[in-house]
């Protein structure tokens, strides 16, 4: 088993973009802009028979299925993430703590200037984006209000295996939750500098992954939805999920309480848009301004060592560029551009500093 064409779910209905070198190879971001509004979310539903059955499962489904919500981003025009991610997002969160703490996918909520939350049974409340982790790719967000619904338990991914059962939940009900199998549990690799050390790939897919919950047979949360995938399955392509695990909050959640990140010193970024080509590894955009523009690296490029050392994939380059220290360090990469060999020194940043910072409503 193998992912073929791994896809970002990014809700991003109403885009408004401004010019940035990002994605000039219309890739996977743009393919998979198709979030619904929340009028549209109303017009479709899962056949019965791709809806799990109560009688079939060891929780309540009823109560799980209040427990994931409705989320609406609303950015800025001028936000960093605005041309990528889009001004408008939708996707879903859920309720994990008494106190109506919420836990969804990160880029729905970055740079948000508002957030807007709705239950099942349609009350709307607004919400705050609390914190975002940029290595899991975690959110939190905070209700600035009461909507009566139940948390969702945390567990675990140890206890779900390759070829076990699931539940997609997604904001709707029945008609939105999803039977699903668990095809692969392994190491995924972003091109926006991002690495799962084990994400969960699950199958079929659920047109709304964004932040949708992935409950075990045993009711309990075991991952939030992120990207939408194709997978080669017995020689066949099936479409399905990835889920960042659940095990990812706990060990941060105090810091992410608290101060909005994790308390370990940023990773450096680059804002280099890498994909691997044919076993190379190909810069396929550059964020303007970003320390990879500033320091002169273009698409085209083909990145083959950091620090003076070779390295054979996405996630061995990102790892390579992360064990040479934290945000402001000087990354050596050697690259090839036009069949020519060059070094280049990119002083990277804190990703953080180039995002708009939320405020309380």
């Amino acid at each position: 088993m193998r992912d073929l064409t791994p896809v970002t779910g990014v809700p991003a209905a109403r885009t408004k973009t401004r010019s940035r070198k990002i994605e000039p190879r219309d890739g996977p971001i743009r393919r998979a802009n198709h979030a619904r509004t929340l009028a549209d979310s109303t017009h479709w539903s899962f056949p019965a028979s791709l809806q799990p059955k109560a009688e079939g499962l060891r929780f309540d489904l009823g109560e799980a299925m209040r427990s994931v919500v409705m989320l609406r981003a609303e950015i800025p025009e001028d936000a960093f993430t605005a041309p990528i991610l889009g001004t408008e997002r939708f996707g879903n969160a859920v309720v994990i703590r008494d106190d109506g703490l919420m836990l969804t996918i990160g880029y729905l909520i970055t740079e948000a200037e508002s957030v807007w939350l709705t239950s099942n049974d349609g009350k709307v409340i607004p919400g705050h984006p609390l914190a975002y982790d940029f290595a899991s790719g975690l959110g939190l967000v905070m209700p600035l209000g009461q909507l009566g619904v139940p948390p969702l338990t945390r567990g675990s991914t140890a206890s779900i295996a390759v070829g076990d059962d699931a539940v997609v939940i997604g904001h709707g009900g029945r008609v939105h939750t999803l039977k699903a199998q668990v095809v692969a549990k392994r190491e995924f690799a972003g091109f926006w500098e991002y690495v799962l050390d084990e994400a969960i790939f699950t199958t079929p897919s659920h047109p709304e992954w964004s932040g949708a919950a992935l409950v075990g047979m045993d009711g309990r949360l075991i991952g939030i939805g992120s990207l939408f995938v194709q997978e080669a399955v017995d020689d066949k392509v099936v479409k399905g999920n990835l889920f960042v695990p659940i095990d990812l909050l706990e060990p941060i959640l105090d810091d992410l309480l608290a101060r909005g990140r994790p308390a370990t010193l940023p990773r450096p970024w680059l804002g280099m848009y890498t994909g691997e080509d044919q076993g190379r590894l190909v810069v396929g955009g550059i964020a303007t301004d970003g320390p990879a523009d500033l320091a002169g690296v273009e698409p085209g490029d083909v990145v083959v060592e950091v620090a003076g050392k070779r390295v054979g994939g996405l996630a061995e380059l990102f790892r390579s560029v992360w064990r040479q220290g934290p945000a402001g360090t000087v990354i050596t990469l050697g690259l090839l551009r036009d069949g020519a060999s060059a070094r280049v020194d990119v002083r990277s940043r804190d990703r953080d500093d180039f995002l708009r910072k939320p405020r309380l409503q």
